[in-house]
């Protein structure tokens, strides 16, 4: 594991961490049931202060130990500093590029998420954990496969500097962090989450819109907007005062 050409040792130190972590984030999405059967997850992960990303492919139940990933790290350019091949990730090396900021992304199927996938629909955020924390309202949905699936993301990023994933028709989901592994994993999981929600209430009429205040609670509990803000139900922020709102 020590002897990885072209690789510091800060850098290894930091992949067998990351090992650690994506073990861990496995067994968690298998568990929890929010990684479908057939076992399609793998992770990126940005290296700190290199050009490089770690891809780690889950490799399934039928594998003595499934929660040990299939690691490899592969530089912007995509030369390999790994034994292992670094598969279906290395397609995303353009939004690491384009995004210093972007940590963390997975490719993942999921039951409910895969639900939206296969109606070609896009996923509403109307549970309010996925609200929190974003003004997002909802995963786009990527049906074109003519447009590669790191432009539509690069493209829905453009358009909403928060949005946290993808829905990709008749597959599954592609969800990304600013922040790294963990938080990726807690977003997966609440996205799949709200998903599974939605579905079931259709039983029952269908999710409705967020009642009065919800948005405006969700958003100062997150500190998205100032104590002293008031947001309208259709999601208008409200300063107290117009230096606060333009600072925005």
């Amino acid at each position: 594991m020590s002897d990885r050409a072209g690789l510091s040792p800060e850098a290894i130190a930091f992949v067998v961490k990351t090992e650690d972590e994506a073990r861990r984030a496995f067994r968690v999405l298998r568990e929890t049931h929010t990684l479908s059967p057939s076992g399609t997850l793998f992770f990126a992960v940005r290296i700190p202060n290199e050009n490089k990303i770690i891809t780690l492919n889950y490799l399934g139940l039928w594998e003595d130990d499934p929660d040990r990933a299939q690691t490899a790290v592969i530089d912007f350019d995509g030369n390999s500093y790994w034994s292992s091949k670094p598969g279906g990730a290395a397609r995303y090396l353009k939004l690491f590029k384009t995004h210093d900021g972007v940590q963390a992304i997975s490719h993942i199927h999921t039951p409910h998420l895969g639900a939206y996938s296969q109606a070609h629909r896009a996923l509403p955020l109307l549970y309010v954990p996925n609200r929190r924390f974003r003004f997002s309202a909802e995963l786009p949905v990527y049906i074109n496969r003519r447009q590669a699936e790191v432009d539509f993301i690069l493209d829905s990023i453009e358009r909403d500097r928060e949005v946290p994933g993808i829905v990709e028709a008749n597959g599954g989901a592609t969800v990304w962090s600013w922040k790294g592994l963990r938080d990726l994993v807690n977003n997966i999981v609440l996205l799949e989450e709200g998903a599974h929600f939605q579905i079931l209430g259709a039983a029952l009429g269908g999710s409705k819109p967020f009642g009065p205040g919800v948005l405006e609670q969700q958003w100062k509990m997150g500190k998205l907007v100032p104590a002293d803000a008031h947001v309208d139900d259709d999601g208008t922020i409200r300063y107290a005062s117009p230096a606060a709102e333009a600072a925005e």
